[in-house]
């Protein structure tokens, strides 16, 4: 009978022919089980609705499973192949290299995968969202948290495995006393951030997608990272603020509960408008426009001068966005009422001249 494991043992026997087969033949499996793999996934995945919308399994989470499995293949044929010990030792070392880079990219995939299936189950588009948007930051914070300390491990990994870094590592050991305190100096922004970012992110005075008033600028929470935030204008600049000075300072969040809101405008006329008439405009108005929520609508004089009086529409919508299209929408129509019905009641000055008893010649 024919012995298998020795006819193989006996192509690999010339260790150079034998290492380029034996990387060829896994190259050729792990691409082929890839392909497999991702194809059964993408499939079953999709028919129950688990994937992000235009994510990609090939290219964002297997792209390094091929990668792992040809190396943890290698490893386990590298016994069939005869090599020098020196070579042997040199392939070793590439190979533990290798494999700390790619499991720790590997693991970082990971991370996003299962951080894109557990968001894709809380939709942030829908109308009340404040519990979604609660769990997507926090989300997007512990994925950055995790992908540091992967990333720090891995590079830990990989200085282990050169004898002069070990050295390195035994005098930082030694000197730790006086290099703790440089540390602590010189990186005591960076910690506070670190900190402010974990309290943000669980405390959560603000999360992604929140209306806020910062600086006088008005937005949207688009990105909470460890150091900084960024602030999407509504004329799309991006205003980035470090993530300490929105806990030391007073900022305004729209939606910290939810995202209902309280507006009004202002309409500057004369003594002489008739208000029943422009409360039932205000009314009409409002109540023929899907960017009212049904709420709050009212009218009423908060002001007055020697030339006018000032009246306020008050009136609510069930976001920012809305409130802001609303205002603009009552307050053309307001005026153009005015215009065409009550334009004497616009606002105007008044002079008033009294017939002289001296006579002029």
């Amino acid at each position: 009978m024919i012995d298998v494991f020795s006819v193989i043992k006996s192509v690999f026997q010339h260790h150079i022919t034998g290492l380029i087969i034996l990387i060829s033949i896994l190259i050729i499996i792990a691409y082929f089980f890839t392909i497999i793999s991702t194809w059964i996934l993408q499939n079953y995945f999709i028919k129950i609705d688990i994937f992000p919308e235009n994510y990609s399994l090939k290219n964002k989470f297997f792209s390094t499973l091929n990668s792992l499995f040809f190396l943890i293949g290698f490893k386990i044929f590298q016994s069939l192949i005869e090599m020098p010990a020196t070579p042997l030792a040199v392939i070793e070392k590439a190979w533990q290299i290798a494999f700390i880079v790619v499991s720790v990219v590997f693991f970082v995939n990971l991370v996003d995968f299962l951080k894109r299936i557990i968001a894709k189950k809380f939709n942030s588009s829908v109308k009340d969202n404040l519990k979604q948007r609660k769990i997507i930051t926090q989300l997007d914070f512990m994925e950055r948290i995790i992908v540091i300390i992967l990333f720090v491990l891995g590079f830990s990994a990989i200085l282990l495995n050169f004898e002069g870094a070990k050295k390195i590592g035994a005098s930082l050991i030694a000197s730790a006393g006086l290099a703790g305190i440089i540390i602590g100096f010189a990186a005591q922004k960076t910690i506070s951030s670190l900190i402010a970012g974990f309290q943000i992110a669980f405390t959560q005075p603000f999360r992604i997608d929140d209306v806020v008033v910062v600086d006088k600028e008005w937005g949207w929470i688009e990105e909470i990272s460890l150091t900084y935030v960024v602030i999407r204008i509504w004329d799309k600049r991006r205003l980035i603020v470090p993530i300490t000075y929105l806990l030391e300072n007073p900022f305004q969040n729209w939606t910290r509960h939810d995202t209902e809101i309280i507006g009004y405008i202002y309409i500057y006329a004369d003594y002489t408008v008739p208000l029943v008439s422009l409360r039932d405009e205000f009314q009409r108005l409002i109540a023929h426009t899907e960017l009212w929520n049904g709420k709050d609508a009212n009218v009423q004089v908060t002001n007055s001068n020697e030339k006018t009086q000032e009246i306020r529409f008050l009136f609510s919508a069930d976001d920012s966005a809305k409130l802001w299209d609303l205002k603009c929408y009552l307050r053309e129509h307001l005026i153009n009422f005015l215009q065409k019905n009550y334009p004497e009641s616009l606002p105007k000055y008044r002079l008033a001249s009294e017939k002289s008893e001296i006579p002029l010649f």
